[in-house]
């Protein structure tokens, strides 16, 4: 069976966003552009590190074409995209691996997202000869996401993604623990119930 890529180049639109209640929130990346959307799940932190890199890049971008590049040194500040996922969501894969680059000819940022693949080895080094296989298959390779972006749609993207993981639970004052509705034991107060 050959690699299914959905590709956009741009998309209509690029989000992080998710689906369920603080605490028990599934986390998406979604593409649409027209009638087509794709959704891939991955976890918290990995949202958060590809927004980080995200702006990380761009910041490099600007510094070495000493601010003549057409990638904003920040976010806008206008009205950002808000809007919730764009429903159904319907979760292609899981993300793996992810991937960055900068095309300087066409000055574009590019996300990949590869499928969550599980494989067999009996050593270490099997094990990493097998991951470089499978990353290098371009025809049999697991599922990926690819996204093409502007300067801007990339910081836009980075604004909203660190929103969304920053909009869960808030955190423990004494132990920085995210706090559930109810309360949590907080391990510096010995074990104690401490309310929200």
């Amino acid at each position: 069976m050959s690699r299914q890529v959905y590709f956009y180049d741009p998309p209509d639109r690029f989000v992080a966003g998710t689906v369920g209640l603080p605490g028990r929130r599934t986390f998406f990346l979604q593409a649409s552009s027209g009638p087509r959307t794709t959704s891939v799940a991955l976890e918290k932190t990995q949202v958060a590190a590809l927004a980080e890199r995200i702006d990380e890049l761009l910041d490099e971008v600007v510094r070495r074409t000493g601010g003549n590049s057409p990638v904003p040194a920040v976010a806008s500040s206008e009205a950002g995209d808000t809007a919730p996922l764009d429903a159904p969501v319907e979760e292609e894969f899981r993300v793996g691996t992810m991937a960055l680059a900068w095309d300087g000819d066409e000055q574009r940022m590019i996300i990949e997202a590869q499928a969550l693949v599980e494989l067999d080895a009996d050593t270490d080094e099997d094990l990493a000869e097998a991951e470089e296989r499978l990353l290098q298959d371009d025809e049999n390779g697991p599922p990926m996401l690819r996204v093409r972006l502007t300067g801007a749609q990339a910081r836009a993207f980075a604004k909203r993604a660190l929103d969304v993981v920053n909009a869960g639970r808030p955190p423990c004052p004494l132990c920085s623990l995210p706090l559930d509705p109810e309360g949590h034991v907080c391990p510096r107060q010995n074990g104690y119930r401490r309310g929200a």
